[in-house]
C-alpha cells in the first residue's frame, strides 16, 4: 500500500498563471471548425457561448465585457442578450451590465432529471455524506475538463463554491486524472500534448511527463489521490465508475482537509466506500 506523503507544507498559494492570449482559443474561434457545415446552427451557439461565459468570478457582464470574453462580436452578443432577456434567460437592471435569471435553473434541472446517473448519485452521495459527515461528488469529463453532476456538501473547504455544474481542469484534480487515465492511449496522447499546466498551488504537477506518469498509475491503482494541486490545504481521493461495456463514464470522489485526512487515512478507511459507490452506480448503467 502507498506510504503516507509528508505533511503539507506552509506555503501560499500561487496565483493562476495567465495563459498568453495569443495562444488561448476563444469560443468564437472554436466555431470556425464548423464554417460550411449547413446544418450547423452559429447563432444557437452563440447564444450558448455568451451563457457559458458568465461564471461565479464574472456574474455581472457588459456587452463589450461580453465580446471580449467569447470573441464575438458587439453586435452577436447584442442579439443574444436580447434574445435572452426577451424569453426570461438573462437581463439586466440597469440596461448594461447583464446576468443569467433563475429560469437558466430549468436547463440544468432538466438535464439532472432526464440523466440517470445524475439522478441515482445524488442520494447515494448524501446517504455516505450523513453516515461518514465528508463531502462527495460525482463527476463527468467534458473536454479537458471535469464537470460536477452530483454533490453533497458537509464542511466547505475550498475557496472556490462548487456545484452542479462547475467545471475544474483534469490535470490537478483526482477525478479528472481518473476520467483522463481509462481513456484510449491515443486520446491521453493527444490531451497530454495540448494541455497547459497552469500552477495553481506550489505542489500543481508541472510536467506532462510528471502527468503521464500519475495517469499510468491511476489506471494501474484503480484510484487517484490528488494532495493539494489544486488548492493548498484541500486533498481528494477519486475511483471510476464503469459502464457494462468497460468503459469509465463518471468518478467519484472524496475531498477533504489535508492536515485532518491523510493519505493514509484516506486509502484504508474511505476508498473502500467510494469503490462500493461506484460500483452501486455502475447497476444503473446497465
Amino acid at each position: 500500500m502507498p506510504t503516507e506523503t509528508k505533511p503539507a507544507e506552509t506555503a501560499t498559494p500561487l496565483s493562476t498563471a495567465t495563459v498568453d492570449p495569443a495562444k488561448r482559443i476563444t469560443p468564437a474561434q472554436s466555431l470556425e471548425q464548423y464554417t460550411g457545415d449547413p446544418n450547423f446552427m452559429t447563432s444557437l451557439a452563440r447564444g450558448l457561448a455568451v451563457i457559458q461565459a458568465f461564471s461565479q468570478q464574472t456574474r455581472q457582464m457588459t456587452i463589450s465585457q461580453l465580446s471580449v470574453k467569447t470573441g464575438l462580436s458587439r453586435a452577436a452578443v447584442r442579439r443574444c442578450l436580447y434574445t435572452l432577456t426577451k424569453l426570461g434567460f438573462a437581463g439586466a437592471e440597469d440596461g448594461q451590465r447583464y446576468s443569467l435569471r433563475p429560469k437558466m435553473l430549468t436547463l440544468s434541472h432538466t438535464y439532472t432529471s432526464s440523466n440517470n446517473l445524475s439522478s441515482a448519485a445524488q442520494p447515494i452521495l448524501e446517504r455516505m455524506s450523513a453516515q461518514l459527515r465528508e463531502s462527495f461528488s460525482v463527476a463527468t469529463l467534458d473536454g479537458d475538463d471535469i464537470v460536477y453532476i452530483a454533490r453533497t456538501t458537509v464542511n466547505r473547504m475550498m475557496s472556490v463554491d462548487l456545484h452542479i455544474g462547475s467545471r475544474l481542469p483534469a490535470y490537478c484534480t483526482s477525478m479528472g486524472r481518473v476520467l483522463m487515465a481509462f481513456q484510449a492511449p491515443e486520446d491521453v496522447e493527444r490531451y497530454l500534448s495540448r494541455v497547459i499546466l497552469t500552477p495553481l498551488t506550489p505542489r500543481t504537477v508541472s510536467s506532462t511527463e510528471k502527468l503521464r506518469m500519475l495517469l499510468r498509475n491511476v489506471r494501474r491503482n484503480g484510484y487517484a489521490v490528488c494532495d493539494q494541486e489544486f488548492e493548498v490545504g484541500l486533498r481528494s481521493l477519486a475511483v471510476p465508475v464503469f459502464s457494462p461495456a468497460g468503459k469509465v463514464v463518471a468518478t467519484v470522489n472524496l475531498s477533504g482537509n489535508a492536515p485532518r485526512m491523510p493519505v493514509m487515512d484516506m486509502q484504508t478507511r474511505y476508498l473502500p466506500y467510494l469503490r462500493a459507490a461506484a460500483n452501486e452506480l455502475s447497476v444503473f448503467l446497465r
